[in-house]
């Protein structure tokens, strides 16, 4: 049986203390997790620490992310550049089941202003424990990576 990898988690300043009680939460579980900052409650910007962790993932070092920022909607953002990355903000449970059930989600995007710790902890209980149905979904997923084949991205001189 293959072993499981860890999960890559990430936050900015503004993230740091729910990223912290994630990071918690996870290993309380008994879930390896590679947190990869910030540390501190200096401003940081958020593109560096979404890439970081969206590049594990895809790269399948890690076995799925988190990223906490203010909103969740910054981080996203920047995640989804990596080609391969499917970083959905959920606030509460239902998109979280939705994210991972119909989207194949693989990088769970939490507001840090939006969402307590026993919402947090609902939110990744959700989205751990539900798996991708597959079927009309796949089809869908495989439109979205058909855009972005669409649309190459060029390195700028």
């Amino acid at each position: 049986m293959p072993e499981k990898k860890p999960i890559a988690l990430a936050s900015d300043h503004v993230g740091l203390p729910l990223k912290e009680k994630v990071r918690d939460y996870l290993i309380g579980k008994g879930i390896e997790v590679w947190d990869l900052g910030t540390f501190s409650l200096d401003r940081v910007d958020y593109p560096d620490y979404a890439e970081n962790v969206a590049r594990q993932v895809a790269a399948g070092k890690a076995e799925c992310g988190v990223l906490v920022c203010g909103t969740g909607l910054g981080m996203m953002l920047a995640a989804n550049k990596v080609r391969g990355i499917r970083a959905l903000p959920c606030n509460d449970t239902i998109s979280a089941y939705f994210a991972r059930s119909h989207n194949n989600g693989n990088v769970l995007v939490l507001g840090a202003r939006l969402v307590d710790d026993a919402t947090m902890q609902k939110i990744v209980d959700t989205w751990l424990a539900t798996p991708f149905e597959g079927g009309r979904h796949e089809s869908r997923l495989e439109k979205i990576d058909a855009i972005d084949a669409n649309y190459p991205r060029e390195k700028s001189l």
